[in-house]
């Protein structure tokens, strides 16, 4: 694995403007509510949605579609018209990033990816979990008045559908704010699954 050892400039425009396109859609209402549970284990999924992300007050959004199961985690960035703008993958060897261009960005983990590029850890490790409504488990948590959860320094909300399933996912901290919008989350269980990220491969 080729580690990254250094912030270049342009590995950080290149994280930051895929970070930047995680973003929330204008007009959509802010979440309110939700419910948390024990964690429980988390069956392979399929999502897709709007994301937005906001950085010291500037903002931007895009398309996602995202794929889980236990061994790997896929999130593709596209643009309105459909292109891929970038992804961030992460399986049992670490976590990479893929920008537009095709140039890789390798790590250990999340949270050492996006320090070492952008100077902040993002929770790209506990999105699934949080998303289906559970507390990351072995973390402290708490539970807010406003049915907000608080846990690794960042305050999660969330919106359900009728079916009970998450709608907005909202998670916000002193430098950083990230909103999901979801068109859906169906379950992916039976179909054929990777066992590394896809980008290894090439």
């Amino acid at each position: 694995m080729i580690m990254i050892k250094h912030k270049t400039l342009f590995a950080k425009t290149a994280l930051s403007s895929f970070v930047l396109l995680l973003a929330s859609c204008v007009g959509v209402p802010e979440p309110q509510g939700g419910y948390w549970q024990e964690p429980k284990d988390i069956q392979a999924f399929e999502a897709e949605g709007r994301l937005a992300v906001k950085v010291e007050g500037k903002g931007s959004y895009a398309n996602f579609d995202w794929q889980y199961n236990r061994s790997v985690q896929t999130i593709n960035i596209n643009s309105p018209l459909g292109n891929t703008l970038g992804q961030l993958c992460r399986d049992e060897q670490g976590v990479l990033a893929v920008d537009h261009n095709g140039k890789t960005y390798q790590a250990d983990s999340a949270d050492d990816l996006s320090r070492q590029l952008l100077g902040f850890a993002l929770p790209l490790q506990y999105l699934h979990v949080w998303t289906h409504g559970y507390w990351v488990r072995d973390l402290p948590y708490e539970l807010l008045p406003s049915g907000r959860l608080k846990q690794k320094d960042w305050i999660i909300s969330r919106t359900l559908t009728e079916k009970g399933t998450t709608k907005v996912l909202s998670m916000e901290n002193p430098k950083l704010g990230l909103r999901l919008v979801f068109d859906h989350i169906n379950s992916s269980n039976g179909k054929q699954v990777l066992q590394q990220c896809e980008a290894r491969m090439k």
